[in-house]
């Protein structure tokens, strides 16, 4: 008798207990068992579960094992055993999931009239309709009542870190107050991880309670229950680690302060929320609890995570990528049309877009974002969406600081002059960043100067300039500085007053002819300007941090001069508004593109002035705006 043991019982080691246990009852004689039959191996499944165990996971080394048995087996005279047909090509390895290698070890039974083995399902029926003699095993069902690495929780623990040859670690507390400390003296060993993976990712193939939510080579994340499992392998991560993730509070919307505000203002219409905090903050809690509010308020409720990790109930449907893009689950989720949508761990550029799409298209969205300040979550958006919609996207910003709300904004638009402008014709519209209990006003953004600012209000008096009066003294100074060939220095002398103190030799071209040139500035900041020569300057610096302009310590770059621009590369600085120095000067401020860089055309002001300091070997700096 021959047998062709497919993938599916050769991982689960079907084969080789079923010939030992047909060796113990001597049915060799009836010629159905397996014992003194010999297996057939195709290449196929060799090169599968080679595959497999290249890319760390532990179905591979599964099988292996399993096949060294069977050769162990063949020692002892038991079985025959044979490694025929041809392995499977890249294409067929990477389709699997696609029946290319299950064809294949189809097509060898068929050439050997031998009896395929299989506890696959779709594998049986497709051999039975070729007219091949199959013989299907049950696959192998455990109980997965508890993990083995629930061995290491307790009731204070929120997350276990394991590590080859690096003792336990856990983090143990509660939201606000987590410390991470080692729970076992003896390091982790290499069959140990690997038993507690291979017990992992079982349950999450054979569980209801499981799914494996990433699977990588180097990674695999899993969920069960209520614990995230991420199984890092080389080269991934230099060596094997699991690291296993549950909440350790659930809580509801009535639990955390301005809950009653929240529920009118969540109620009144689909909102544009972002739930901002640092990593633990509990951001992910207080969605869940806003997600049960309003499936309790009757909305309709859906998620979008990548993992998906949120603990909320069956009537919460948690979507994922579709086909590896949130672009695409957003566009199935318009069919659906909640009412709102929950998009955890809003991150990249392309997240924030389909967050915007979403909310523009009528759905209520909250997001979860890393953020270290209220206003950071808001600003995450500029250069990211137009900022004139950023209202229409997020109208509330709460900000959570252990485990409890802390800040909630309210955002509008309105056309006026911000604070601390006095023309008339500056009015333009204004984003108004207000305080949700209070009703005052905490910030303005707006566009000054083609350049988009964010503007604290409301700053305690204590000497220092604020937020208005840094921008007004940054762009008197940018403004001379592209005329002037030497030093600059400005001091505000009131809200719409400056003077400028420049060399003796720069002073009638800052003026210009009949005063024209300084005029057109002051007509452009609504800012009236008294120039001055330096040497009546008082001695002693105007007032700066770290040099004589107020310059602060920023990252040194190296701008690129092309034939049409002045680039300066800021990669990973997508979004963020930055002042640019030379020597700690100041030139200007500027929002980084989508593409890491700040381009000024050749042939501006700005880039005259940028490509002199780089011409005189001056260091170029970015520092946060």
């Amino acid at each position: 008798m021959e047998i062709v043991p497919d993938t599916s019982v050769v991982i689960d080691g079907r084969v080789s207990e079923q010939v030992e246990a047909d060796a113990d009852a001597a049915s060799e004689a009836d010629g159905k068992g397996f014992a003194g039959a010999t297996v057939v191996v195709p290449e196929a499944v060799v090169g599968e579960l080679e595959a497999q165990a290249n890319d760390g996971r532990e179905t591979g080394w599964e099988g292996l094992e399993e096949l060294q048995r069977l050769v162990d087996l063949a020692d002892d005279g038991t079985v025959d055993v044979e490694y025929v047909g041809r392995r499977p090509d890249a294409i067929e390895k990477r389709e699997a999931g696609e029946g290319e290698i299950d064809a294949l070890i189809r097509d060898v039974a068929q050439d050997r009239a031998a009896t395929l083995v299989t506890s696959d399902d779709v594998q049986a029926e497709v051999a039975r309709a070729k007219g091949l003699d199959v013989e299907f095993l049950d696959p192998v069902v455990r109980d997965f009542d508890r993990l083995q690495i629930e061995n290491f929780f307790d009731e204070s623990t929120m997350s276990v870190h394991l590590k080859t040859g690096v003792a336990p670690y856990a983090k143990k507390g509660s939201i606000g107050d987590m410390h991470y400390q080692p729970i076992r003296d003896d390091p982790a060993t290499e069959d140990e991880l690997r038993d507690y993976a291979a017990d992992i990712e079982d349950a999450a193939r054979a569980s209801p309670d499981g799914f494996v939510e990433l699977s990588e080579p180097g990674m695999t994340i899993v969920q069960f229950r209520d614990l995230r499992i991420a199984i890092a392998r080389p080269p991934f991560s230099d060596g094997l680690e699991i690291t296993a993730v549950r909440p350790i509070v659930k809580t509801e919307l009535d639990d955390y302060e301005h809950a009653d505000e929240l529920r009118d203002r969540l109620t009144e219409h689909q909102r544009g929320v972002l739930i901002s905090g640092s990593p633990g903050a509990g951001k992910s809690t207080f969605a869940q609890a806003v997600g049960e509010f309003l499936v309790d308020a009757d909305y309709a409720v859906k998620t979008m995570e990548k993992p998906r990790d949120l603990q909320v109930g069956e009537e919460i449907t948690q979507y994922t990528e579709l086909g590896g893009s949130m672009e695409k689950t957003a566009d199935s989720l318009l069919m659906v049309r909640p009412d709102y949508t929950i998009y955890d761990e809003v991150r990249k550029t392309d997240d924030f877009e389909v967050f915007a799409d979403m909310r523009l298209a009528g759905v209520g969205m909250v997001g979860v974002v890393h953020a270290t300040r209220a206003i950071d979550a808001l600003q995450r958006l500029i250069g990211r969406v137009e900022l004139g919609l950023i209202p229409q996207i997020v109208d509330t910003v709460v900000y959570i600081e252990a485990g409890e709300v802390d800040t909630v904004y309210d955002v509008t638009t309105e056309v006026k002059v911000p604070q601390g402008l006095m023309e008339e014709d500056l009015a333009r519209p204004v984003i108004v960043v207000r305080d949700f209990e209070t009703g005052r006003p905490e910030y303005e953004i707006y566009t000054f100067n083609r350049q988009v600012v964010t503007v604290p209000l409301n700053e305690d008096d204590d000497g220092d300039d604020s937020g208005v009066d840094r921008l007004a003294k940054q762009e008197v100074e940018r403004e001379i500085r592209s005329i002037a060939h030497g030093h600059v220095e400005v001091e505000l002398k009131g809200p719409n007053t400056a003077v400028v103190w420049v060399e003796e030799g720069d002073i009638s071209q800052v003026i210009g002819k009949g005063g024209g040139r300084i005029s057109d500035v002051e007509n452009r900041l609504g800012i009236d300007i008294d120039v001055r020569s330096l040497e009546e300057k008082p001695s002693g610096p105007s007032g700066g941090p770290a040099t004589e302009s107020g310059g602060r310590q920023g990252e040194i770059v190296t701008p690129e001069i092309t034939s049409r621009h002045v680039i300066v590369p800021l990669e990973g600085h997508a979004g963020d508004t930055v002042e640019v120095q030379a020597d700690g000067d100041y030139l200007f401020t500027a929002t980084v593109s989508r593409g890491g860089e700040i381009q000024v055309s050749r042939g501006s002001g700005i880039a005259e002035e940028l490509e002199r300091a780089v011409d005189r070997g001056k260091t170029i700096t970015v520092v946060p705006s």
